[in-house]
């Protein structure tokens, strides 16, 4: 990346964070990493209590990218071609037509993920790894940008499906937006009205794809790498952990990492920015241990006592 472009991408990434933070009050870390995630081309899983703004912050990102947005309510009886969309026979034409399903959109809301059957589940796991959908065997694009919110109520578990770990493993990033803090809910209750609705785009779904290629050129150096290889070994290792994070997660780190790196004005990643996406990246890949998890041992806590215990290494300024 050029001086000049480093900067546009720094400059671009913060208007980017100020616009849908109109939309979702005091919630500035939580909308940088889903930010992060669409730049990255990744996909965003939300655990939280409803009426925290997920829904929020779906509109807002397809707003502020000039995007289009769709929202899929997922419940016990919801069929994968209700997602991906179904091929009908037209006897106007005497052609089969493929009929697009809700998946088609820049910022696709998947909302309580987990109510829906394993094999809807599994409806997403073509689109959300290759941005693709294959029916009747006709392969169609999604187009681009496209990234997948989606939200799990960690209250209400009876009558749910919890993600496989498979499934799992194709979300970039796992956050939560919690509850806002009280002069943020003074000033949403003050206001009482749909925030996203006013919000004008800052750039189009051309320029995200800009810069999601322009990430890809920001430098990391050799032992940046082998840190994050000695994370994830660090992750199999642990006492505490039934399964750590495979390659995949470290390829989402490092992917990550450099966007993270360019909205900060840099070319070039830092150990501290694999420290701060280390437990959004990593920590819902990890399966903790039988006795870990009766403890109320949580996975997050593993992978920050994980990152602390590692040496990070010492570099030089490029």
């Amino acid at each position: 990346m050029t001086p000049e472009q480093t900067t546009w991408f720094a400059e671009t990434f913060s208007a980017l964070v100020t616009n849908v933070g109109r939309a979702v009050l005091g919630k500035e870390h939580a909308v940088r990493l889903a930010i992060t995630a669409m730049v990255a081309e990744g996909h965003l899983l939300l655990e939280d209590a409803p009426g925290t703004g997920k829904t929020s912050l779906a509109k807002a990102i397809a707003a502020t990218v000039q995007g289009s947005h769709h929202r899929i309510q997922f419940t016990p009886d919801l069929l994968p071609s209700d997602v991906t969309g179904v091929t009908i026979y037209d006897q106007g034409s005497g052609r089969f037509e493929f009929h697009p399903g809700p998946i088609f959109a820049s910022v696709v809301l998947a909302d309580e993920i987990n109510r829906a059957s394993p094999k809807t589940q599994s409806a997403l796991l073509e689109v959300m790894e290759e941005g693709q959908v294959t029916v009747d065997g006709v392969t169609h694009a999604v187009g681009r940008p496209f990234m997948v919110i989606a939200t799990q109520n960690p209250i209400e578990q009876a009558g749910t499906y919890r993600l496989p770990e498979a499934q799992l493993d194709r979300f970039l990033i796992k956050t939560s937006l919690g509850y806002p803090d009280r002069a943020s809910a003074v000033e949403i209750l003050a206001g009482a009205k749909d925030r996203t609705s006013a919000l004008k785009p800052k750039i189009t779904t051309h320029a995200v794809g800009d810069m999601a290629d322009l990430a890809t050129s920001v430098h990391i150096d050799a032992a940046v790498l082998d840190y994050v290889a000695r994370l994830l070994e660090a992750t199999r290792d642990d006492a505490q952990t039934a399964l750590g994070a495979s390659v995949r997660g470290g390829l989402a780190l490092v992917r990550t990492a450099k966007v993270w790196a360019a909205s900060q004005g840099r070319a070039y990643v830092v150990p501290d920015d694999v420290k701060s996406l280390a437990a959004p990246v990593l920590a819902h890949r990890l399966m903790l241990d039988t006795e870990a998890e009766f403890a109320g041992v949580t996975a997050p806590q593993v992978l920050d006592r994980i990152v602390a215990d590692t040496q990070p290494p010492a570099l030089r300024a490029v």
